[in-house]
């Protein structure tokens, strides 16, 4: 792995003004509210060290369900009261899980579909759709979404950061293109990291197991004046191959290294900055089906983000925010570069009484450069492409504290398929604190990406698969209903449930004997119920369940020349599982976690159980043992028609993170 490539220095400046309140209506300091722009709002002001001892796990259900949650409105919003099914994943929960990379910690969110390919590569989906590049979900990390226009989805073997410096990930079940734009069709995975004020001093970790090789990482936090605080992190491990179904290794290995930092000034009362960037290398086995050999594909890239945050008063604000990302990918079958510059600005006011209005605008370009090493190629091999987007949305208290409506929409215009549109209705009633009623209707599209627009696949002289200008939008109509209850004061219930109508989904058209082409040629539909219980059985036990069920059907149209696909098989009907967290005595950790996965494809259904014992002996030391899939020596999980099918191996490691 070479480290001395150079990473392109762009300079992106982001001028952010925000304004939040805290609970009781008072105005917050803006750099204590910001955590990277999309932030919970804190109450009380967070202490300038971070404290390893301090756990959400030690908050009570009332405070849990307060946290605020940025991803359903674009503005600060207790996570009980939000209109939508929202799910947030707490940096407690990923260390208590013994999660080692985002993926692996986004199986704690009831509704997600995490099937592992592979040892560097997942399949993850929200309401159906899975794949390896689940391109009906849009994720994003500190504001910068990292869904790919190439394939559509996620290269999830890059999207990484020191765990620790998760503030929380949150998930939203469902439609969200009203507020986040093209591609978030089945769902939003928001991962947001901490402000550098929260990670104040130095952290070091190291662990290593039969799977985890090897891992590390530190970081190290400190200040600039009275009113900057910034951190600085490196981190790098070397994960094995997992077992190939056929024999033997499936040389799928993988080891990557990662370097960033971030700062954070309070300008004045009312202003903060936030500036950071990461940079990565590594590289990633694999063994293709087809050709049956193995290499490996070598990544790199990085990324520069800059905010600027201003409050004029609690009920006015702002932000700008800009960044720019590079990724560079290398295998046997494409090279890909890739740059992107996005420019996003919103501003929030009260023209009215009762009214809460949000509008705001949006910029991006992206530009590739790619190789063809294979059959596989772009024609053309260079290509820019932008996108325009104007937001609005209004949130209007109807009956004050009890029922709010939010009408909003999205407008965009880019250069496959022209203008867009991507409105939503919601309502939210809110009887008394135990009780949250809400139901949406929304409209959100699919974008056609660059290889369903422009790829040519060959064999010897003959073109076999070709794009296609012309490809509309994919469409989604989803009607949802969700009820937040507490039964008792220690009990909190989410139930969500969804009716989807699809319209003018993607197919591969092989007629008039000339090379398969992309059309828009099948419909679809689907509903389910989604359902998550947390018990806080005593201040030292709490019990978490979750359970999803789906239902898909899809038809082509009659001039469709397509194969028809199930593609409901790619997605499990039943998802379920439950989790414990124990405090033992003498600083004693006890976590476990039984996973069931309905089957997938040509994969049985399974069950996964993981388990973690943890010890602080010491408020700066934490050490855990984490055994994960223990009911199978190795079991598939999902796989990939271009790569040879793989196993998912018991895995044991060890961990110490230490913070001085």
């Amino acid at each position: 792995m070479c480290i001395s490539r150079t990473f392109p220095a762009v300079i992106s400046i982001t001028l952010l003004i925000t304004g939040i309140t805290t609970g009781d209506g008072s105005k917050s300091h803006a750099a204590d509210v910001s955590s990277g722009g999309h932030g919970i709002v804190k109450t009380t002001e967070k202490p300038a060290a971070e404290d390893p001892m301090d756990s959400l796990f030690e908050m009570s259900l009332d405070e849990l369900m307060a946290l605020k949650v940025i991803s359903v409105a674009k503005r600060p919003q207790p996570l009980s009261e939000s209109p939508a099914a929202v799910f947030v994943i707490t940096a407690e929960d990923i260390r208590r899980s013994g999660a080692t990379c985002v993926p692996e910690a986004l199986r704690l969110a009831p509704g997600v579909h995490v099937g592992r390919i592979d040892g560097n590569k997942w399949a993850i989906a929200i309401r159906g759709f899975n794949s390896r590049f689940t391109n009906k979900l849009l994720v994003l990390m500190d504001g910068r979404s990292v869904y790919t226009p190439l394939f559509g989805g996620v290269y999830w073997d890059v999207q990484d950061t020191l765990m620790a410096d998760i503030d929380r990930i949150e998930v939203i079940r469902g439609p969200g293109g009203t507020q986040w734009g093209a591609n978030a069709v089945s769902g939003v995975i928001n991962i947001i990291t901490k402000n550098s004020r929260e990670t104040q001093g130095g952290l070091l970790t190291l662990g290593g197991g039969s799977e985890e090789r090897f891992f590390g990482g530190f970081r190290y936090g400190g200040r600039i004046g009275k009113n900057a605080c910034f951190r600085i992190y490196t981190k790098y491990f070397d994960r094995d191959d997992q077992a190939a179904v056929l024999g033997g290794d499936a040389s799928d290995e993988w080891d990557a290294w990662r370097t960033g930092f971030r700062m954070d000034w309070d300008l004045s009362a009312v202003d903060a900055l936030t500036f950071q960037g990461d940079y990565y290398e590594g590289n990633a086995g694999r063994r293709q089906r087809s050709a049956s050999r193995s290499d490996t594909t070598d990544i790199s890239g990085g990324n520069l983000l800059g905010r600027w945050e201003h409050v004029f008063s609690k009920s006015s604000n702002l932000f700008l925010q800009i960044y720019y990302d590079r990724t560079e990918r290398r295998d046997d079958s494409i090279a890909e570069d890739r740059n992107t510059l996005d420019v996003d600005f919103q501003h929030r006011f009260s023209p009215f009484d009762r009214h809460d209005l949000i509008w705001g605008f949006g910029y991006r370009y992206t530009r590739d450069d790619t190789d063809d090493p294979g059959p596989l190629s772009l024609d053309p091999s260079r290509r820019g492409s932008d996108r325009f987007s104007v937001f609005l949305q209004d949130e209007i208290t109807l009956v004050e504290k009890k029922l709010f409506l939010m009408l909003g929409s999205k407008f965009e215009h880019n250069d496959y398929s022209g203008y867009e549109y991507q409105p939503s209705i919601r309502l939210s009633w809110i009887p008394n604190y135990r009780h949250t009623l809400w139901a949406a209707v929304s409209r959100a599209i699919r974008t056609p990406s660059r290889m369903e627009h422009d790829q040519r696949v060959s064999i010897g002289p003959m073109v076999v698969v070709e794009g296609k200008d012309g490809v509309d939008s994919e469409k989604l109509i989803a009607y949802e209903l969700g009820y937040r209850f507490r039964p008792l004061e220690a009990v909190f219930v989410d139930i969500a449930t969804f009716y989807n109508v699809y319209d003018d989904l993607l197919t591969t058209e092989t007629d008039g004997g000339g090379p398969a082409s992309f059309a828009n040629k099948r419909d679809g539909k689907s509903y389910g119920i989604e359902l998550f219980i947390n018990w806080t059985v005593t201040d030292a036990w709490k019990l978490m369940f979750g359970y999803s069920f789906l239902k898909e059907w899809f038809d082509l149209d009659a001039s469709s020349s397509a194969t028809f696909t199930e593609l409901d098989e790619a997605d499990p009907q039943h998802l379920a599982h439950i989790r414990t967290n124990l405090n033992l005595p003498y600083n004693f950790e006890f976590d476990a976690g039984l996973y069931y996965v309905d089957n997938v494809l040509d994969h049985p259904s399974y069950f996964r159980f993981d388990v973690r014992f943890g010890w602080r002996p010491a408020e700066s030391l934490d050490i855990s043992i984490v055994l994960q899939n223990d009911f199978d020596p190795e079991h598939p999980e999902f796989s990939d028609a271009q790569l040879e099918k793989s196993e998912v191996e018991r895995s044991l490691f060890a961990k110490l993170t230490w913070t001085f």
